[in-house]
């Protein structure tokens, strides 16, 4: 019928990297997401949190297992609440955990996993470039041939 919306199902799913660390910039990200699929869009999330690795000077004196279980303690911690409101919207997901260089991880995982998508908050830290959109986020631009939307 002529002037009628058509309403299309969704035809492919949708792989997203969606990198946190807990802070209120990649709770947006998520809610970002989270938004995508209210609309139709349909997402399976990678949600992924990237610890920094820990000094050499306290890691040959630390056994790996409880440098391990330190950094799955802190990854619980900055994934929670990304975990909670993606639940609370039905949006299914995969929990990564890695350790390294936040930009350069991120983007490995992203071509590891073959992901369509990165969609990460955006942080003013850094230098003049990181004022306006994050060392991290900098970093993954010049890294990634994977799209990425930064979300304020």
């Amino acid at each position: 019928m002529a002037g009628e919306a058509k309403t299309h199902e969704p035809t492919q799913l949708l792989h997203v990297l969606v990198p946190t660390d807990g802070s209120e910039a990649s709770l947006r990200a998520v809610a970002h997401i989270a938004g995508l699929a209210e609309c139709g869009v349909a997402i399976h999330v990678h949600l992924l949190n990237v610890q920094p690795p820990l000094p050499q000077s306290v890691t040959e004196f630390v056994p790996a297992s409880t440098v391990a279980d330190y950094h799955n303690d802190e990854a619980d911690k900055a994934l929670a609440k990304a975990e909670a409101l993606l639940k609370e919207h039905g949006l299914a997901y995969e929990r990564h955990v890695e350790v390294g260089h936040a930009g350069a991880k991120i983007a490995e995982v992203a071509d590891e996993l073959k992901c369509d998508q990165i969609v990460m908050g955006t942080r003013g830290l850094g230098a003049i470039t990181g004022l306006l959109l994050g060392s991290t986020a900098t970093t993954l631009l010049t890294m990634t041939s994977v799209p990425v939307t930064l979300i304020k």
